[in-house]
Parts: C-alpha cells; structure tokens; sequence
C-alpha cells in the first residue's frame, strides 16, 4: 500500500510539476517576473526566496503552481519587480511561448522516459507465433496450428507479428506462400512447413472500436515476445517516434471522443489514473515508466485542446492577437472562459462518476 501511495504522488506531482516547471523555465529565459514557484499546494511546508522568487514546498504534493507577475491582473506587480517583467504587458509571441511551454514540457519529459526505457530494456517486439486458429478460417483450413513460427510471407522473411500481419493485408486476397516453423511435441524437433494461405476480407475493431475492413487470415498472436537492445542515440529516434505514436493516437482519441466514436463511459479520472499507477507499481519499473510516459502525454495534450481555461484556450487568445494586432475582447474572453471552465468541470463529474462506477460494479 505505501508503494503505491508513493508511486501515486511521485508519477501525478511530478507530471503537474514538470508542466509548471515548463512554464517556468521559458518565462525566467525571457525575463519575466516569477513571484512564487511552489512544488505542492495549499499551505507551505518550507518556502526560501532566492533573488525576487520565493520557491516553497507546500502540503498537498500532487502538483506544483507558477505565479508569473501580472499574470492575472496587470496592474498587479509587486514592488520588487518592474512592468517590464508583467507577464500580461508582454507582446502576444511571448506570452505564448510561456502558455505553450508547459504541454511541451509534458511531451519532452515523455520522450526522456521513452529514450531511458529503450536504451535500459530494449524494444519488445511480439514474434509472429500463433497463439490461436479460428475455426472454418484460411488459416484453419491451410493446415496452421497453435504455436506455429511464422518464417517468411512470399519469400520475405517476418521478423514481428506486426509486420506479418502487415504482409497478410497487403495480399489483397492473392494466395501467400509462407512457411512455418512447427515443433513435434513428441520429439520436440522443428520442421519448416511451405503452406498456401488465401486470406479473405473481413471486419475488424481499431484500437477506438470503430470497423475496419481488413484482409484476415483467423489467428491471434501468442505471448512470445522478444528484446532488441539499442545503444544510446538509436534509443532516443525510437523514444522520438514512440512518443509521436503516443501523442498521434491521444489526439485522434479526444477527437474520437467529440465524435461519440468512443463513449462517454470510457473516461477515466483520477481514480482510474491513481489505479493504473499502482499495479505497475507492483508490476515493476518498466511498466511503471511506460505508464507515466503516456500520462504525460495525455496531460500535454489534453492542455492543448482550445478550451479557454486550458493552455490551448490562452494560446488562441495569443493567436488572435497576433493575427489581428488586437487583444480578443474582454467579454469574449470572460464568456469563452466560462463556457470552457463548464466543459472542464462537466468532463471531471463525468470522468469521476465513471471511476466510481466502476469501482461499484
């Protein structure tokens, strides 16, 4: 139980704390004034100002918050600082990159743990070895068992399931020749197999349960998976690609959303986040990385919808501005930011009703 509450704080504060300590990074490199830049909320713990920032430890964990001069008011500044280091008196450019930099930073911090994983533990990569045939299938019918190794499809050999199931949609329903590796149970000797299979057209679910028409052959995967270790800089090209994947797939997951391809009764809150984080705890460091890895993205992305309330909604107003040469008006703004604040808050009741109710059920 200790491990997971530890795991919980150190993965959900340190996500929240890397997206503040973005926003705090580029508004300290273009100089403006930062009053408070506190790991935590509520009340402080432990607070130390070193030059015009007071930098505190606050009780609540889960987080951290940046208090950029004039962010809220304009005419706010503290004695110590000048208006030339207000956040709201800055030009348009400069005010974004600040909002940006925190959903960056959630990003950025993906990919470092993406790039550790890889170069620590290798690539896992799925063999292409049957872990089922569907009856009355190709496959059932061209002779395939379970446990068989597929070699090569046409003369090419197959290295991952992905890559045969890749080979077998682009056959386009013209017979394969492929071989397979059978081992005897008796003898336990491998013999090489050339089988014809005629794959056929069928539907299938994506990953967000829409229908797909695919060239199918009526197998599952097994659980062989193999390792392929990476040196230092090859790890961080896979990290870059496996962190674009992860962003590429929870954009189309939000937009899926909108679309009620995906239902409502999938979103997760805190509670379903909280119970992830603890069994990869339990499960091991990898699992635990990963998972904090995709959180991350998910939090840098979800920063960056155009919702008002959201660094993507603030980074509309700083695009209107510098597109029109004037600030959106304040009553547009205000009434944006309440429409945005009520989808926000209606998306937290949702998400958090589902995890109860899953907890119920």
């Amino acid at each position: 139980m200790l491990v997971t509450i530890l795991a919980i704080i150190i993965v959900l504060g340190g996500l929240i704390f890397f997206h503040e300590l973005g926003h705090f990074l580029v508004a300290r490199a273009l100089g403006m004034g930062v009053s408070t830049f506190s790991l935590g909320f509520g009340p402080k713990l432990l607070k130390r100002k070193f030059g015009k920032t007071e930098y505190a430890l606050s009780l609540v964990p889960l987080g951290g918050y940046v208090a950029l001069v004039g962010e809220s008011d304009p005419a706010d500044i503290p004695a110590e600082f000048t208006a030339g280091e207000s956040f709201a008196l800055r030009p348009a450019w400069q005010r974004l990159l600040v909002i940006a930099a925190g959903p960056v930073a959630n990003i950025l911090l993906a990919w470092f743990l993406c790039w550790f994983l890889v170069w620590q533990w290798g690539i896992p990569v799925l063999q292409p070895v049957i872990g089922g045939v569907q009856t009355d299938s190709p496959a059932f019918h061209a002779g395939l068992e379970e446990g068989d190794r597929i070699l090569s499809i046409d003369g090419k050999p197959v290295e991952s399931w992905d890559q045969m199931s890749a080979a077998i949609n682009a056959s386009d329903g013209a017979p394969m020749r492929v071989e397979v590796a059978r081992t005897s149970k008796d003898s336990n000797r491998e013999t090489v197999l050339p089988l014809i299979i005629k794959a056929e057209k069928s539907v299938r679910k994506t990953i967000f349960g829409e229908d797909e028409t695919a060239w199918l052959i009526g197998v599952r995967a097994g659980k062989t998976v193999a390792t392929q270790p990476q040196n230092f800089l090859d790890a961080s090209i896979v990290g870059a690609k496996e962190t674009w994947h992860m962003v590429s797939i929870t954009w189309q997951g939000f937009v899926k959303l909108a679309q009620r391809v995906v239902p409502l009764d999938q979103v997760g809150g805190p509670i379903m986040i909280a119970q992830m984080v603890g069994e990869q705890a339990r499960q091991g460091l990898p699992g635990l990385l990963a998972l904090t890895a995709l959180i991350s993205v998910n939090l840098g992305v979800l920063n960056l919808l155009p919702i008002p309330v959201l660094d993507g909604g603030q980074i509309m107003f700083c695009l209107y501005e510098m597109i029109f040469r004037r600030p959106l008006p304040v009553k547009a703004q205000d009434y944006a930011t309440r429409v945005g604040l009520f989808l926000l808050i209606a998306l937290m009741v949702l998400a958090t009703f589902n995890d109860v109710w899953r907890l119920i059920k």
